[in-house]
């Protein structure tokens, strides 16, 4: 796991995969990620707030990782041209390769975002879109995953994608622990919509809306038939009125943060219980096999049973 580290870099997003990757937690899944933060350029580079930093690890560290972190560094001037190069030879030789916010830029720049779906920070959406036509720009999404070229939107979003990382190599149990340990949400439903359109309206005491009392209601009550009536109801609003303040919160509809939240949870149990496929369904509100297959395998690309195959070799492994 390489983080390239330019000029200029944004503190946060290079703190970011230093956290997620970078701290040994071993204790929780080995082996863990070999880390390693890379610099092109001569030392010191100087951060977007101005101090500076250095780092023993250099090009060749960086074209032979597995996995290559951009994180944001975008300037008027663009990328230096030994970062587009190191990526796209990165890329060549088989690594993944993943933006944190305007990261995206340089990924775009080397020529790895051609023809696909990506994101960055909302802010910079329609500037990205216009430098990089070949581009399919989405600034509605907290993350973008293409397999082998990833990209995230603004800021906190970075967190989300690196957690996502986690979660594919090593299994939802592993990110959720990682998340507790951050403090983090595991996983957060929607994306940028949820930060660019109007909130709902605040209450007069926080944590008294209506809506956020039923989100947690609905996490706590997977397991039962959740209807928009049902959920409007609970919410002491019109159905019409309530799907559309929810989306405008979690830019996605109830359908599929259930859907999305349900999966998860069916990713957790096969991973920690010995319930059967029939029993998940049933506790995960699927209501049948049949319909958690499914779901599961178009949202996780694999049934039920080889997730649960391959996570509890890996923990044997581990």
């Amino acid at each position: 796991m390489a983080v390239l580290l330019v000029d200029n870099f944004s503190i946060f997003e290079l703190a970011v995969p230093c956290e997620v990757f970078g701290i040994d937690r071993s204790d929780i899944a080995a082996p863990w990620y070999d880390f390693k933060v890379c610099a092109l350029q001569p030392a010191p580079l100087r951060s977007s707030m101005g101090f500076s930093l250095d780092t023993v690890y250099g090009y060749e560290d960086l074209t032979t990782a597995d996995t290559v972190v951009v994180p944001a560094g975008y300037r008027a001037d663009g990328y230096p041209p030994e970062a587009v190069d190191a990526v796209q030879e990165a890329h060549a030789n088989g690594a993944r390769v993943l933006s944190l916010c305007t990261g995206a830029f340089l990924l775009a720049e080397a020529g790895l975002l051609n023809g696909r779906r990506a994101t960055t920070h909302w802010m910079h959406a329609e500037e990205m879109a216009r430098l990089y036509p070949q581009v399919e720009v989405d600034p509605r999404v907290l993350y973008v995953d293409e397999g082998d070229v990833l990209t995230s939107a603004g800021t906190a979003s970075g967190i989300d994608l690196c957690l996502h990382i986690v979660r594919c190599d090593y299994g939802a149990e592993v990110a959720n622990a990682v998340a507790r340990r951050m403090v983090v949400p595991p996983h957060r439903e929607g994306g940028q919509a949820q930060y660019v359109d109007l909130p709902v309206a605040a209450s007069s005491e926080p944590g008294d809306d209506p809506l956020s009392r039923v989100l947690g209601w609905m996490i706590e009550h997977l397991d039962e038939p959740l209807s928009v009536e049902k959920l409007a109801r609970r919410a002491h609003m019109s159905p019409r009125n309530f799907a559309r303040r929810f989306r405008a919160v979690t830019g996605t509809t109830p359908h599929q943060w259930l859907l999305s939240q349900r999966v998860l949870l069916a990713q957790r149990l096969l991973e920690t219980s010995d319930d059967s496929v029939e029993r998940i369904a049933d506790r995960c509100g699927m209501g049948t096999a049949a319909s958690l297959r499914f779901h599961f395998q178009r949202a996780v690309g694999t049934a039920p049973l080889a997730y649960r195959r391959t996570f509890r070799s890996a923990d044997a492994a581990g």
